[in-house]
């Protein structure tokens, strides 16, 4: 390997320089302080852990997203997190193991084998919310308060929000006796909106005329809130759907009234994280950003393999690069102090000196010769004294 290669990172893996690596830093913690202010406790889950446990209930996206290694300690699969969602279920059920509400969030790096994009990085700062033992409709009006609340809290305005519940598509599949296999055909040519595949899918399996108006009308369920009508009279013999975009359209409501500057979008085909989604879902996109910024979503069913069933879920995750970029944060400027010369038998007096000025929020530069100061601390009359800087 050449000297040159060396210093070269993976494609998608990059450091954070200042002064980024700040501002990513002051994002985080808005982000954290805000949850804590909604009554979030904070976890840190491990960055590895066994492959069984980090990949549960997740499905094959997941799975491939993962770096796996080896545990040379107990010859055991281990995976490097590339979703941090996962491992707060786990505390949830297994490590807090608490009857009744719990509300947890977290920051942290994951690691992805392959990024969302093209352009994304691949160890991308996420910071998230969840809330476990609540299955209500309140829950899901919290959970997408608190992430469009969070967007806010950096000035982004408006945020649009798309809303969708993959329970939807789930109910009417569950209606019809179709193999995994041709669940799977019926899954991806919805989710790519291909119409025409999917009425032509319905008559190699046969389905029912009703069925097939359904699926068929299902990707073009999308647009403003006169959606939510067309749906309630599509499928009016089905009481289940009928429930889900009840609750679409309470927490739309709840949410219009919260936020005068926030854009919906219903999208009732969306099925991002269909895996595990077992509810509502939803993503939010800010001005300045091609991509989403932020997604969650009702994933009730996750706890039951951890030995806790019948424990709603519901969260949402936020990546700090891809906000922060279009943020543009500002970060407090501290004065600046260089240290000019220590007359013999001052040093003690020097350290208390620069202790109190740091204290005092002044940045204070003990060695080196650089030019790039606000104020010189200098030994003078018998005292230390700041002086104008050369900046």
């Amino acid at each position: 390997m050449a000297i040159v290669d060396r210093w070269l990172l993976p494609d998608g893996v990059e450091d954070v320089l200042p002064p980024q690596a700040r501002e990513l830093e002051a994002v985080r913690r808005r982000f954290l302080d805000l949850f804590e202010a909604w009554g979030y406790d904070y976890v840190i889950p491990p960055m590895i852990e066994y492959l069984e446990s980090l990949l549960t209930g997740t499905g094959r996206d997941l799975d491939i997203k993962t770096f796996k290694v080896v545990d040379l300690m107990t010859g055991r699969t281990m995976g490097v997190r590339a979703d941090i969602t996962p491992q707060v279920a786990r505390i949830d059920a297994h490590s807090l193991n608490q009857d009744g509400l719990v509300r947890l969030c977290y920051a942290g790096t994951v690691m992805q084998s392959r990024p969302d994009t093209m352009l994304s990085s691949r160890t991308p700062l996420s910071v998230g919310a969840e809330m476990f033992g609540e299955t209500s409709v309140k829950a899901d009006v919290e959970i997408v308060s608190l992430m469009v609340e969070s967007l806010r809290s950096l000035g982004f305005s408006p945020v649009h929000l798309d809303l969708g519940d993959v329970a939807i598509f789930r109910q009417l599949l569950g209606s019809l006796s179709l193999a995994d296999g041709e669940q799977e055909q019926l899954f991806e040519a919805v989710q790519r909106k291909a119409t025409a595949e999917v009425r032509e899918l319905c008559e190699t399996l046969e389905l029912s005329h009703q069925a097939t108006r359904l699926l068929v009308e299902l990707p073009g369920l999308s647009g403003d809130k006169d959606v939510l009508s067309r749906a309630l009279d599509l499928f009016s013999d089905m009481p289940g759907v009928v429930a889900s975009i009840g609750n679409l359209s309470q927490v739309a409501s709840t949410l219009e009234e919260r936020f005068s500057d926030l854009d919906i979008y219903f999208d009732l085909s969306e099925l991002r994280g269909y895996a595990y989604h077992t509810g509502i879902v939803f993503a939010a996109y800010v001005n300045g950003v091609s991509d989403v910024v932020a997604k969650g979503g009702r994933y009730d069913h996750i706890g039951e393999v951890f030995g806790r069933s019948k424990r709603g879920a519901t969260g949402f995750s936020v990546d700090v690069r891809r906000v922060a970029e279009a943020a543009n944060v500002e970060l407090p400027s501290k004065p600046t102090v260089r240290v000019v010369g220590i007359p013999e038998g001052q040093d003690g007096s020097l350290w208390e000196k620069m202790q109190q000025l740091r204290g005092e929020g002044y940045v204070v530069l003990e060695s080196g010769s650089s030019n790039d100061h606000d104020y010189e601390l200098i030994y003078q009359d018998g005292n230390w004294q700041l002086v104008q800087g050369e900046k």
